[in-house]
């Protein structure tokens, strides 16, 4: 017989067997990193509808509806995100952001600013 080179079946299985140890290890870390990063762009599009608001405020000494914002300041919200704004008043406003593509909780956050702001924090963003 002439001298094969090569690996062995069983050799073969081995590494085929912890290749599917270390996936079934790290896929679920993955899973939760993208709901980590879902919630960071709710936290994000918070912030930047509070930013805009303030823009909304100092040129109409009141504060903007959700269309205002989007035609006066040019506000949208991320790919993916959806929210829930109560119409500005020359006292305040409050806004929810989603995303129902987050499997865990929380899947959304608010800030109340202003009048109204009694469950929470004025001006703070709240993931419940």
């Amino acid at each position: 017989m002439t001298n094969r080179k090569g690996f062995t079946l069983i050799e073969l299985l081995i590494v085929v067997v912890i290749i599917g140890i270390l996936a079934a290890i790290a896929i679920p870390k993955f899973a939760a990193t993208k709901d980590k990063a879902k919630l960071a762009s709710v936290k994000t599009d918070i912030r930047n509808f509070m930013t805009a608001q303030e823009g909304y405020f100092s040129d109409f000494s009141t504060y903007g509806t959700y269309a205002n914002l989007q035609s006066n300041q040019n506000f949208t919200l991320s790919s993916g995100n959806a929210s829930t704004a109560s119409a500005g008043t020359t006292s305040g406003y409050s806004i929810t952001v989603g995303n129902t593509s987050i499997s865990g909780t929380p899947a959304s956050c608010n800030v109340v600013v202003g009048a109204g702001a009694t469950s929470t924090v004025d001006g703070v963003i709240a993931c419940p």
